[in-house]
């Protein structure tokens, strides 16, 4: 899974309103797995009290500065109404293979993402690398002017091999809806062909920008990404599955409104030490060049935050 994401004019208007600032090339998103997948497919403004004098410390806005995969810096408001979460950094424990994090409130287990471009995989070896859970891409829309849906081949494969293995099984479906009446096409495509499946982890939407060509979503709105992802992540519920938002710390400051889907279960992607985000997240993306034997290449890895 990939980003691409023209901000200039986003930008410009963020910026002539006094939401945010970033220094330096305005980039979208985060780059995942690979190369081949991506060629598939308000702060309001502060009122001054009448004498002019200075905000109290309660007043006072608290700013985040973070970087994107490509090293650019940026900087936003920390939305104070969105869920914070309250993982510790020092418990966080990387050995240069693998991520572990636990704490009197949380403890954690691995997993992998996958598509088709992984090819064959042998989920016995997997599994015997310590790997708890994997989250399969069912589909994908093109992000051609065509906007077709397409069914992952090796879907049926995968959620087989990964379950008889032992693993427990979430599916994501790479977005490029241009609106409601898309999201929901793709969310009925995604439980149609769940049907006779059970899953133990959510069904993902996953909203992104393309990196490196010319896209049918360049020109749709952080406005209207979150309304489609409202609308597909309440079609999947009322289907009988939990949903949950794929994000990162670029779409959570420039695209989705966080105060709209607060509510939802994060799977955040962040390949820093750490994650940037102040905000909630279940799983976290850490890596997208893991090496975990019984697949080919480099692969997505995530931590699952669980609560004791």
């Amino acid at each position: 899974m990939h980003f691409k994401r023209k901000f200039v004019v986003l930008f410009a208007l963020l910026l002539s309103i006094g939401q945010v600032t970033a220094c330096g090339k305005n980039n979208a998103g985060i780059e995942k797995t690979n190369n081949a997948e991506q060629k598939e497919v308000a702060d309001e403004n502060n009122d001054e009290t009448s004498s002019g004098s200075d905000k109290t410390d309660s007043d006072k806005i608290e700013e985040l500065d973070f970087v994107d995969v490509f090293g650019e810096h940026y900087q936003t408001e920390i939305l104070p109404t969105v869920k914070k979460h309250d993982y510790s950094s020092e418990k966080f424990v990387y050995d240069g293979h693998k991520l572990t994090y636990e704490d009197e409130k949380y403890k954690s287990r691995l997993g992998v993402d996958v598509s088709r471009h992984q090819g064959t995989i042998n989920w016995e070896k997997v599994k015997a690398e310590g790997i708890e859970f994997a989250i399969l891409r069912i589909g994908y829309r093109g992000y051609g002017d065509a906007g077709n849906i397409n069914f992952d081949e090796r879907f049926y494969e995968n959620i087989k091999g990964a379950q008889e293995a032992g693993l427990e099984v979430g599916v994501y479906f790479f977005a490029q809806a241009i609106n409601e009446e898309e999201a929901l096409e793709e969310a009925n495509f995604v439980i149609e062909h769940l049907k006779g499946y059970e899953l133990q982890l959510p069904v993902v939407y996953d909203p992104e920008s393309i990196l490196d060509d010319v896209a049918r979503t360049d020109n749709v709105t952080g406005e209207q990404f979150t309304k489609n992802t409202l609308v597909f992540c309440d079609a999947v519920k009322k289907a009988g599955f939990e949903p949950m938002v794929y994000s990162n710390m670029l779409w959570e400051a420039f695209e989705f409104d966080m105060t709209q889907i607060d509510s939802l279960p994060i799977w955040y992607a962040d390949y820093e030490k750490l994650p940037q985000t102040p905000y909630h997240f279940e799983f976290w993306q850490y890596t997208n060049t893991g090496v975990i034997n019984g697949i080919d290449g480099p692969v997505d890895i995530n931590i699952q935050m669980i609560e004791k």
